[in-house]
């Protein structure tokens, strides 16, 4: 068995205003709704338990493209999005933080009624993948949020998120149910991260005296895990800056949504009527959904679809942002009664910003970016926690600088 990944992140304390979160969820609504239809359930619970595609999921959603609160406020918005539609998805979220975490084994017996699922095993599974991050792996952080995601065929996925005050950083834990053997012998090839000095480790092998006094141990003897972990760690800057993002995947991106925007292309005619700016937070989207594992080693650069509340990288636009929604369920009530013409189109609008790639040059022109998206952030309803962006009195001229 694997913890599946972690993700180290600067600890930041606030609130999510309502009219991001209510857009949060409906967009977490239609990317969850839109992996099931295209792959499966099973595809929805594997990219949850990836650190770096959850971390993309968040910033393209809007939150602060690195803090903790994106643990948090996303698997918020799922869990009151998607749990409505538990039964046609086949996708269910429970847990939470603080009160909520402690409610899980509960809430997995009532799924488990509805499904025929064993409620009390998965309880069990929610239970040791806690002790084993918050106890048996004593590295400083404790836990305060815990999510149980399961589908309805047993498959889960554990994230949860533990905090270290004195470091001032938070610690997400990923685990997937995926070739599951042991929880408490060997579960880790090794565990990246800042080093906090020496920490108690009870599923080292030699700790077997310990745990079987301490912990719940699998009465069968697991070979040791084959696939590595994968460790994120966010920087302490607030402000999205150059060597955070693969300028090359987001230069050829606005490259094909702004300049040569791809109307030879007969599937993306399905989606004419869209600005520039609208296709570029699209693209984003669909790389989300779409996108390969390696394509997600820069979580920073879907910050560029819809902002963040803090307006870093620049406020969040939404009346882009209600497009992206507004498009993508459109997209998916088309395919429910069999025309699938414009996911169709949204899938091709990532792959030709991949295609681009291959003989894009970016410039240096990052910062230019950011400030023509602040300056512009007005006229697309830009807003923060601070209040709505208000329209310059004077655009420098590089602003108009571009990224390619």
């Amino acid at each position: 068995m694997k913890r599946s990944g972690s993700a180290d992140l600067p600890l930041h304390y606030g609130h999510v205003p309502m009219w991001l979160a209510e857009r949060m969820s409906k967009l977490g609504l239609a990317i969850v709704e839109t992996i099931a239809s295209e792959f499966s359930t099973s595809e929805v619970i594997s990219k949850l338990s990836n650190p770096f595609w959850f971390q993309s999921f968040g910033a393209v959603m809007g939150m602060d493209w690195h803090s903790s609160g994106i643990t948090t406020s996303v698997m918020g918005a799922l869990k009151r999005s998607v749990n409505p539609f538990s039964n046609e998805l086949g996708i269910y979220i429970c847990g939470g933080k603080g009160k909520h975490s402690i409610n899980t084994p509960n809430e997995l017996l009532t799924v488990g009624e509805r499904t025929g699922l064993d409620g009390f095993e998965l309880g069990n599974c929610s239970k040791l993948a806690a002790k084993v991050d918050n106890t048996a792996i004593q590295d400083g952080f404790q836990l305060y949020l815990h999510n149980f995601i399961v589908s309805n065929t047993g498959e889960w996925a554990v994230i949860q998120q533990g905090m270290n005050p004195e470091s001032k950083t938070a610690r997400r834990y990923h685990w997937h149910s995926e070739n599951l053997q042991s929880f408490v012998n060997e579960p880790h090839i090794f565990i990246y991260g800042e080093n906090q000095g020496q920490i108690l480790n009870l599923t080292d092998h030699n700790a077997e005296p310990t745990r079987q006094h301490t912990l719940e141990i699998s009465k069968e003897n697991p070979d040791k895990i084959i696939r590595e972990i994968r460790h994120l760690v966010m920087p302490n800057h607030h402000d999205v800056r150059m060597k955070d993002v693969n300028l090359k995947r987001l230069g050829a991106m606005l490259y094909v949504t702004h300049e040569n925007q791809p109307e030879n292309f007969e599937q993306l005619l399905l989606l004419k009527g869209m600005g520039p700016r609208a296709l570029q937070s699209l693209a984003l989207v669909s790389e989300v959904i779409y996108g390969t594992p390696t394509r997600f080693e820069d979580p920073a650069r879907f910050s560029f679809a819809h902002g963040g509340k803090d307006g870093h990288p620049f406020p969040v636009p939404t009346k882009i942002y209600d497009e992206t929604i507004h498009t993508l369920q459109r997209a998916i009530q088309h395919a429910k009664i069999g025309n699938s013409d414009k996911l169709q189109a949204i899938q091709k609008l990532s792959e030709i910003s991949k295609n681009a790639e291959k003989d894009f040059i970016p410039n240096a022109n990052f910062e230019s970016l950011i400030q023509k998206e602040r300056n512009e952030s007005y006229k697309y309803g830009g807003r923060t926690v601070f209040g709505k962006a208000q329209s310059p009195k004077i655009i420098p001229e590089s602003s108009q600088l571009k990224l390619f």
